[in-house]
Formats: C-alpha cells, sequence, structure tokens
C-alpha cells in the first residue's frame, strides 16, 4: 500500500486517483500507525516551503518520515514535497528541510536569463543523465508538467533527469537510495507521469 501524506499542502485527490488508475492500493492519511504500516510513502506539496515544514513537524511527520526512509522505505517527494526532502530552503528566510537528499532550495528568478518567466510553469522536456527504475518507461525529452518558483541546487550527486528553464538546468528527478524526488508534477504529466507513478509503486527498498 502507497500512503499519501495528508498533512494540508497538497492536491490529494489528483494524485490519489492517478495512483488508483495505474492500480496502486493508497490511502491519504497523516495517522503515524498508517505511515508505518505502508509499503511506500509519497510526501506531496504545494506553496510556501517553510509553512509547510512547519505543519510537517507541528503533526511529529518530520520524524517519521527520517526513520521511515532510514529503514529503506520507498519514499517519493513531489514538487514542494521534493523540496522538503533537501537540507534547508531559503523561500522567505532559512527554514531547515527533512535532510534526506544533500542540497538547498533557492529562487529561481536571480539564476534566470533575461526575461525567463516565473514561476516555471508548463510542459518541459526531460533530460536524462542517469538509469532509475522511476524512468524505466520514459524516453529522452519526454515532456513533464512543471509549476514553481523555487528549485533545488547542491544536489548534483542525486541528479536523475534535469529540463532547461531560462539557462537553467533544473533537477527534475533527484535519488539518493530509496528517498526520490520529482520536482514536476507526475499526476499532472499524462502518461509519462503516470508511467512514473506505476514505476514507483513496484519500487522493493533500498536495493532498488
Amino acid at each position: 500500500m502507497i500512503a499519501v501524506v495528508d498533512y494540508g499542502v497538497g492536491n490529494l485527490f489528483s494524485l490519489a486517483r492517478s495512483l488508483e488508475y495505474v492500480g496502486a492500493n493508497c490511502a491519504v492519511t497523516r495517522d503515524p500507525e498508517a505511515l508505518r504500516r505502508a509499503d511506500r510513502i509519497i510526501l506531496p506539496g504545494v506553496g510556501a516551503f517553510g509553512d509547510a515544514a512547519r505543519r510537517l513537524r507541528d503533526l511529529g511527520l518530520d520524524a517519521l518520515l527520517q526513520d521511515q526512509a532510514a529503514l529503506g522505505k520507498p519514499l517519493l517527494g513531489i514538487c514542494l514535497g521534493m523540496q522538503l526532502l533537501l537540507d534547508v530552503s531559503y523561500e522567505y528566510g532559512e527554514h531547515p528541510g527533512l535532510g534526506l537528499i544533500p542540497g538547498a532550495v533557492k529562487p529561481l528568478a536571480p539564476a534566470l536569463a533575461p526575461g525567463a518567466k516565473v514561476p516555471h510553469m508548463g510542459w518541459n522536456a526531460l533530460r536524462i543523465l542517469d538509469g532509475d527504475p522511476l524512468l524505466a518507461g520514459v524516453r529522452q525529452g519526454d515532456s513533464v508538467y512543471y509549476v514553481h518558483s523555487y528549485y533545488a541546487t547542491g544536489c548534483e550527486a542525486s541528479l536523475v533527469a534535469v529540463s532547461e528553464h531560462g539557462g537553467v538546468e533544473v533537477p527534475g528527478v533527484v535519488r539518493r537510495g530509496n528517498v526520490c524526488g520529482m520536482q514536476f508534477h507526475p499526476e499532472k504529466s499524462g502518461a509519462v507521469g503516470l508511467g512514473m507513478l506505476a514505476a514507483f509503486a513496484k519500487e522493493e527498498g533500498a536495493g532498488c
């Protein structure tokens, strides 16, 4: 069973429907015991990093996610959920993340070429850097759907795929062992995104 973490900052209905569409058994929950019993966990998220991190802490889910990741359970962060996996964010201040993937979240605007738009929103091609189980059915250049104004930096050792926007290589997929993240929304990315969710539903753990 896949547990989708319900902490008040994600498009949970659309994600759950997509998981059900690919045949995955899922539950939207914030119950600690349900999260511990789950075979896999997805951490979604939209909005501001600081608010989301505070919600996780207030619910006691930050330590739980760190513990489950340490046990080798597959954990996928989506959009803001991916950013929360990193060490720190500089979105409206400095906020600690879960520290599961080395890196920092920084504003995209200062890094972009003149005239490039923020937020980075819409369909964008993936450039695959490394083979990964999540991308088993993805071809070089397949497009996915992004909506974000902040991006992951300093995570070069964990990069799996990137997209180019305004002269910046935006980390699209990152992985460190059983912990992985997607900056884009797979549930909004058509057949390509559904294929990634289906691949995650089959992950075996840290050795995948």
